[in-house]
């Protein structure tokens, strides 16, 4: 049966170490144990503490001043914390300690523990605390918090995932819980905080310095003069005039690729060998010599995603007379009929394969097979006779 302890025990506990008294100590001048001292301070106390014999907070409240300071004084909380036991509302405190409502209201809600509860002398250290600048973080003394994220991450974890984990499994613990944001911090400034320095290289982009938000990631991009998705024409959207097409990359292992074209309206496919490599050289003379081979009237447009395989769109544009439209950053759904072909290749070109054992002819090979399998989209119909009919009518 758990020990049951006096209303004013916990009180008497949290007054005690923001007095300067250690979490055991105090423990046990009100007859509990240091573990029960512990659970208390988590959802109550919540601010570092000294480790070792001396004890109290790392960042104590300055002695207790008098009333009439914009701040609420260590009298004033006091006040609140009876009139909140004695179950005033929050205009009767307000009154007795000449404030506007709005001031208690705001003061319980910001400085009570996770239990709900507010403690006077709690309260007082967390407003002084929340008053310092600059903030000192959480990863500067707390060594076995930033062990764990350690941990973490050199199982690949991100900052974001680690965040929402302490958060789930320290519910109680503000001590025990960090912002994503304060992890990158001390990530690249080494001096805001004590996490390893070789954890840069855990992150998914391994930057070794971080890109800020505001930062114009497009100054550099060789598509600032090119056509936005934006400004294509309404007759690609609706798909009802043939000619327009949407590409990409399949990518494989070690670099490998091949390049996949679809035209919106027969999803007629088309693959480019891209023998060695698929920089932007390789990629507009694979485009160029098999669309080459199209009347005018089927290579209306291109719309193409914003890798820089196809920085050297303008040479495409003028030895195919087409137009060459970007999609926005991070929106494949908008070349969704190439994304939905890219799945059914993969049927031939597995994820993580080496792509460069296919020769032409077996890319061609594929293509036809893919060319005449029947579509749904198409009433049943193949993209090779739809193609077909096409060619004819010219």
């Amino acid at each position: 049966m758990p020990k049951l302890f006096p209303l004013n025990s916990r009180d008497d506990f949290l007054d005690l170490v923001c007095s300067g008294m250690s979490v055991s100590a105090a423990a046990r001048r009100v007859g509990a144990s240091r573990g029960t001292g512990k659970k208390w301070w988590a959802q109550s106390g919540q601010m570092t503490v000294k480790m070792g014999v001396i004890g109290g907070l790392a960042d104590p409240a300055p002695c207790p001043g008098g009333s009439g300071e914009r701040g609420l004084s260590e009298f004033e909380r006091g006040m609140i914390q009876m009139g909140r036991r004695a179950g005033m509302s929050y205009t009767k405190i307000a009154e007795a300690i000449g404030r506007d409502k709005s001031v208690v209201w705001r003061e319980v809600n910001r400085n009570s523990g996770v239990d709900g509860v507010y403690h006077a002398s709690v309260a007082h250290a967390k407003a002084h605390q929340a008053r310092r600048r600059p903030k000192p973080l959480k990863l500067v003394e707390d060594e076995d918090l930033c062990r764990l994220i350690g941990v973490w991450m050199d199982d690949g974890w991100s900052p974001k995932l680690i965040s929402s984990m302490l958060a789930f499994y320290f519910p109680d613990d503000q001590t025990m819980q960090v912002s994503h944001e304060t992890i990158y911090q001390a990530i690249y400034v080494q001096a805001r905080g004590s996490l390893r320095a070789d954890l840069a290289g855990k992150l998914s982009l391994k930057r070794q310095q971080r890109v800020p938000h505001t930062a114009d990631r497009t100054k550099n991009s060789p598509y600032k003069e090119a056509f936005k998705i934006s400004e294509r024409p309404a007759e690609v959207q609706d798909r009802a005039i043939p000619g327009h097409w949407e590409g990409d990359l399949i990518i494989g292992c070690d670099g490998t690729a091949i390049g996949t074209l679809v035209e919106r309206s027969t999803r007629f496919t088309i693959l480019l060998h891209l023998a060695g490599d698929h920089t932007a050289e390789t990629v507009a003379a694979a485009m160029i010599r098999e669309m080459g081979n199209l009347p005018d009237h089927l290579r209306r447009s291109i719309t193409w995603d914003r890798g820089t395989e196809l920085a050297e769109y303008a040479q495409i544009q003028t030895a195919l007379e087409t137009t060459l439209y970007f999609c926005d950053p991070h929106s494949p759904w908008q070349r969704g009929t190439n994304e939905n072909t890219n799945r059914l290749l993969r049927f031939w070109f597995e994820k993580g394969s080496d792509l460069s054992v296919h020769t032409p002819e077996d890319l061609r090979q594929v293509a036809a097979k893919l060319n005449r399998r029947p579509r749904p989209t198409l009433n049943l119909e193949t993209p090779a006779n739809r193609l077909n009919q096409l060619l004819h009518a010219a």
